[in-house]
């Protein structure tokens, strides 16, 4: 069942087999995963059913390092998690991509690429992607449009699928009516207590906004909350173990990765649309395919890189009079939405924007004016419909932008630490240095140089690179974050370079995991999200085999 705790109706302390602290992506997989069986379970939800800018405030911090970076816009409270704002990209991880590569400081997984495949397999059902096929690095099925053919040791072609949910929409009916699943609305960990030596949480203590306190106690639990609070949450619980649990070697929230984007240079071309129509994310029925332009291992190890891809943009040229007045009109008769969720979407899908803005077209002063544009304007929509018809652009493009997408090289000293400030619940904010490396800023210069020859060969046009590229090393790299936050907690065997093991538990405590990618050493250019699943459903099959060996406690 599904409680707010806001109401005041129920209980103060609950008592289940496993507690889950983060109703995003990670938690509800992890929860789903239990439904119908023995183990009583509570997840526990910091926000509501919908986005509200009370909750959201909750992860305002403050923020140091090369780039821009602002905590309070970059995640969001609220079921469902970060991913009610995500794009539905879905694609796995590569072995080159788990390896430890001798050119990157601190890589490497401790777990295969063959010890994910099968959970890969199953998040595709949980994603709703069907039978997919996949491989390594990609999946395999036919893309709308074939895409450009490139020297394999220099570029390939990988395929992400769209999956066509939000996890808090397709599954909150399914938890709510789940007779061993009770959900938590508007309840905030304010610390995992342990035993006096950390090794054992014995409950977790939770309060809402409105006054409310509790406690929960489980026999395990799960940070599921994002590669920014899971940390936080750590360094909070820091009752009985002053540095925060699990951070005996000063190791928890260290390692802070994104994947860095920026534009990198201006193509310009005499059918731009050659190099952007293979690579439009083009909405369809199902769940398709589509292609991204990314380096290939090989150039990857040769030029001692990491990995990243470009994505070509095309930018409108000056807007036909009728073209312009369509979406006038269009604009006009859309439907605007003033709620608070709505509201709070929009200004954080704004601040999490990952790609060039296109011209923003109002509503226009007068409906009158608009209509007659049309009408002088059709013209414009006739050509525009037969441009349609060929598989072309209806507005031609003035150049191509590109746009890349980077692994961030794990970095020590790129970290998630306590600020001064204290919030409304009297918790010390979060507090976000994000470094990058030399290693960093030559993946940069040296990509971008490549997309650009490449793509200018592909179209017979002219690459332009941005002057932050140029070849030296007081250039401040032009970058900002994607919201993929991830390594703060990472996976690693031995406890002095990560806080979890193999199988996400927290080094040196006996029932307490962490999911989500703050596990991950390394990111590739990956979206996260179809890792995350794979990795969460592979911590619920281990917490099965750990709770059955107990006697479920049932539900108060």
């Amino acid at each position: 069942m599904i409680i707010d705790y806001l109401s005041g109706t129920h209980p103060s302390d609950v008592e289940v087999d496993l507690c889950i602290v983060g109703a995003g992506a990670a938690g509800i997989a992890i929860a789903h995963a239990f439904i119908g069986t023995p183990v009583s379970v509570c997840l526990v939800e910091s926000g509501g059913l919908a986005a509200e800018h009370r909750s959201q405030a909750l992860c305002e911090g403050s923020a140091a390092g090369c780039a821009e970076f602002d905590p309070g816009t970059s995640r969001m409270r609220v079921f469902g998690g970060s991913c009610n704002l995500w794009g539905g990209g879905c694609i796995p991880l590569s072995s080159e991509d788990l390896s430890a590569r001798d050119w990157v400081p601190h890589s490497g997984w401790p777990i295969s690429y063959a010890e994910l495949e099968p959970y890969y397999a199953r998040a595709r059902s949980f994603c709703q992607l069907g039978a997919m096929a996949f491989t390594e690095g990609s999946f395999a099925e036919p893309t709308p449009r074939p895409p450009i053919a490139f020297d394999d040791d220099k570029l390939v072609n990988q395929l992400f699928a769209r999956s066509p949910i939000l996890f808090g929409d397709a599954y909150r009916k399914e938890l709510d009516q789940a007779p061993n699943v009770q959900v938590l609305l508007h309840a905030n960990l304010l610390e995992l207590k342990a035993v006096p030596n950390g090794s054992h949480v014995h409950e977790a203590s939770i309060g809402s906004l409105g006054g409310h306190r509790g406690r929960i106690r489980a026999r395990h639990y799960v940070l599921a909350c994002g590669g920014i609070e899971n940390a936080r949450l750590l360094l909070l619980s820091n009752t009985t173990v002053p540095q925060g649990l699990g951070n005996h070697h000063d190791v928890v929230g260290r390692y802070f990765m994104d994947h860095p984007s920026g534009t990198l240079g201006r193509l310009t071309a005499d059918k731009p649309h050659h190099v952007t129509r293979p690579y439009e994310r083009r909405r369809g029925k199902g769940a398709p395919s589509f292609p991204e332009i990314v380096l290939s291992p090989h150039y990857q190890r040769t030029h001692r890189m990491l990995n990243g891809r470009v994505h070509p943009f095309g930018v409108e040229g000056p807007l036909p009079l009728g073209i312009r007045a369509l979406r006038e009109l269009r604009s006009a008769l859309r439907k605007t939405a003033q709620d608070e969720n709505a509201l709070l979407e929009a200004r954080l899908s704004d601040a999490l924007r990952n790609a060039p803005a296109a011209e923003a077209i109002g509503a226009p002063d007068s409906l009158g004016l608009t209509t007659l544009k049309l009408g002088l304007g059709i013209g414009d929509i006739a050509r525009a419909f037969v441009h349609k018809l060929a598989d072309r652009p209806t507005v031609a493009s003035s150049h191509v932008d590109l746009v890349g997408y980077f692994e961030q090289a794990p970095n020590p000293d790129s970290r998630i630490t306590l600020g001064r400030e204290t919030d409304v619940l009297g918790q010390r904010k979060v507090h976000v240095d994000w470094r990058l490396t030399e290693l960093d800023r030559h993946t940069y210069r040296k990509a971008a140089a490549l997309f650009g020859n490449e793509l200018a060969r592909a179209s017979g046009g002219h690459v332009h690179l941005e002057p932050w590229l140029a070849d030296h090393h007081a250039a401040t790299p032009q970058v900002h974050g994607t919201a993929h936050h991830m390594g703060t907690t990472r996976m690693s065997n031995d406890p002095r370079t990560g806080v979890v093991n193999r199988d996400c538990k927290v080094h040196g405590m006996d029932n307490l995991h962490i999911a989500g990618s703050s596990v991950f050493p390394t990111g590739g250019w990956a979206f996260p999200t179809f890792t995350i699943v794979a990795l969460s459903l592979r911590l619920a099959d281990e917490l099965r085999g750990r709770l059955t060996t107990y006697a479920p406690t049932g539900l108060l």
